[in-house]
This record gives C-alpha cells, structure tokens and sequence, in this order.
C-alpha cells in the first residue's frame, strides 16, 4: 500500500515538471489617443524665398592691375562717389606724362609751321615765291595742326586710364560681395566690389513646372517674414521665360509694396493669393503613422474591448507637421498617437492619464513679531 501510494505522487510530481509553465500575461500598455475628425486644408501654396535689391551691380575696374587698396568691406553702406578700391596708377601716370610730352612737341611743331606759313603768305603777295610753294607750307601747318589733336587725344586716353585705376560706386547701396583682395592681379572687368542699390527690393524664389500656370505678371502675393508673423503685400513683377538647367524650376520676382522692406538677405514664405481654397479633410499627426509593409497604417482602439487593430490608410499630402488622409479613416475613429512601434494587434491598452504633481505642504508661518516656544508640561 505504501508503495502504491508512493509511486502514485512521483508520477504526480513527473505530471507537473513536464507540463508548461503558464506564460505571462502581455502588459496593459498606455497610449495616447486622439478622435479622428474633419478639419480644414487650404490648397495654398507656399514657397520660401529670399529678399533681394532690385538693382545689383557688379563693379570692376575698366583696366587691368595690381589692387592696391580695397576701401570697402562687407555689410558696409556706401554712397554714390566714394572710393571703394584702387589698382598701382604708376605705369598709367607714366603713359599720361609720355603723352602729355607728345602734345608739347606737337605744339611746337604746329607754331612752327604757321609761323613758316605766314611768312611764305607775305612773299606770295610779293610774288616772290609761286603758289604751290605757299600750298605746300600750308599743308605742313594742316599736318602738324592734326599731329597735335592726335596728341591731345591720347593725352585725354591715358587721363581717362589714370581715372579708371579708382573704383567709385555709381549708386548709394549696400556692399553684398567682395571678390579681391589688396595685392591681387585684377584683369579688366573682373567684379570686384557687388553693391546692392538703395530702394525698391523684391522676393526672388522659384516655382516648379506645374505650378507655374497658377503664377501671373502682376498677380498679388503675400509675404510673411518668418521671424515676424505679419504679412506684407506684394505682387508678382517678373517671371523668367527659361527653366534653369540644373534645378528646372523658374525663378519668379515679387515686388514688396511697402515703406519698410526687410533686410537683404532675408528668407520669408511667399503665399500666392489665386488659386487658394479650403476642403474638409481627415488630418493626424506624422507620430501616428508606421510602415506596414509597402503600406502606412495606424493603430485603431475599440472601446468595447480595449484593444487595438492595424488599419491601412492613404496619404494625399502633407500640411506643415500633419499628414492629410485621403482614405482609411472615418471621423470619430479613435487613433493611437504615441508610442505606435511597441504595439501588436489585439494587444490591450488602456487611455494615458497624465500624472498630477501635487504641490508639497507649506510650513506653518507665524506672525511677524511672534515665536512658538514649546510649553513645558506640569
């Protein structure tokens, strides 16, 4: 009997080693929620641009030299007449001094020959000479008179090089660029000095092929600087006729119409005024969507259960940090927002509940002038 009953609870005991273990229950998980409704999209395109002088020039010297100094620098504001570099004038100070000797000699070769011309004037009319020697003296004077005005003219040439060797600016402006540097050899007409004109400023961005259509000559815009979330008026002044090759968009110009335009250099948003219109549409927050697959889908909980299911869905587009749902979702549908990578379908969740710090208790005060001293007990 003993040995029966001994045997009996070893093949218990073998039962219970071979069974499996109960495998532990999955945690309820907490997440954010958020009910699907309709809001609306505005088709309105935006395109980042940068703000620009109206006239930019290029400036560089009319001849070629050695870059002695460079007056201007970058930022500064100039205006209309001040120097802003100089090349070495010594070789063309040199050619002005060898020219203007050249109109010396010219000169006096001009007097000498209308001093021989008058006095062959007054043996002609003393018949003392015949008249193709007087012709040949006044074509003398004809030459040397043309020698000395070919003289003078180059002359003012080696002048104008000499004035050429200072770089002025032509307008009041703001120096955007540099492009030399004292002690460079600068070819003629290299730039070296960018000035950006005092005065009317534009927005210049670029727009793609297809929504090129949508722009117009005169078309009014919006500008908002995105520093600042006040929007200025503008229109449309120029739109190229040519893509770029690189890029393949068109570079289109907006005047800004106002007294205080923003600073050169400034990067603002562009908002087109034709062609905006507002459509219903589901909108969720890009935290809500995962890749199932080839697929986006998101996480839909049921009440009833507490538990979530995976659920396709279609992107039309984007709207700022929101993508915008072309189908797949229904308006009152209850979507996870957070935390969509650590889920399973049929896995329980329950609402997040944000923790509520509660304030410590503040010591007692007393009143001003007053202490607690402890009474001793009787």
């Amino acid at each position: 009997m003993k040995k029966t009953v001994l045997s009996l609870a070893s093949a218990a005991l073998l039962l219970a080693a071979c069974s499996r273990p109960e495998s532990p229950q999955e945690p309820v998980r907490a997440v954010k929620v958020i009910t699907v409704g309709v809001d609306a999209f505005s088709s309105r395109h935006e395109y980042a641009g940068e703000v620009r002088a109206r006239l930019e020039s290029q400036l560089g010297f009319r001849v070629g030299g050695k870059l002695l100094k460079r007056q201007a620098e970058l930022g500064q504001h100039v205006k209309a007449g001040q120097v802003l570099a100089q090349l070495d004038p010594q070789d063309y100070q040199l050619a002005a001094n060898a020219a203007r000797a050249q109109v010396t000699a010219a000169a006096t070769n001009r007097d000498l020959a209308a001093a021989d011309f008058k006095r062959y004037q007054t043996l002609k009319a003393q018949n003392f000479i015949s008249g193709a020697e007087l012709e040949r003296r006044e074509s003398a004077l004809k030459a040397a008179q043309a020698q000395l005005e070919q003289a003078q003219a180059q002359l003012a040439v080696q002048g104008n090089q000499t004035g050429y060797a200072v770089l002025s600016a032509d307008v009041s402006g703001v120096v955007t660029a540099v492009e030399a540097e004292p002690g460079q050899m600068v070819a003629a007409g290299a730039p070296v000095v960018r000035v950006a004109a005092d005065g009317a400023r534009d927005v210049v961005f670029s727009v793609p092929e297809d929504r090129l259509a949508s722009l117009k000559l005169g078309a009014p815009v919006s500008i908002r600087r995105w520093a600042q979330g006040a929007e200025l008026p503008g229109k449309v002044r120029e739109i190229a006729a040519s893509s770029d090759p690189v890029t393949r968009t068109f570079a289109v110009k907006v005047s800004i119409d106002t007294k205080e335009p923003p600073a050169l250099g400034t990067t603002v948003s562009v908002l087109p005024d034709a062609g905006s219109t507002a459509v219903p549409v589901i909108k969720l927050p890009t935290s809500a969507l995962r890749q199932e697959g080839q697929s986006t889908a998101v996480w839909l909980v049921d009440k009833a259960s507490m538990t979530v299911k995976s659920q396709v869905i279609q992107i039309a587009t984007a709207d700022g940090n929101e993508a915008v749902v072309a189908a797949g979702l229904q308006p009152g549908m209850l979507v996870v927002s957070a935390g969509v990578h650590v889920l399973s379908p049929g896995q329980k969740v329950s609402f997040y509940q944000p923790k509520v710090v509660s304030s410590p208790a503040l010591p007692a005060q007393t009143r001003p002038g007053f202490a607690l001293t402890p009474t001793s007990a009787k």
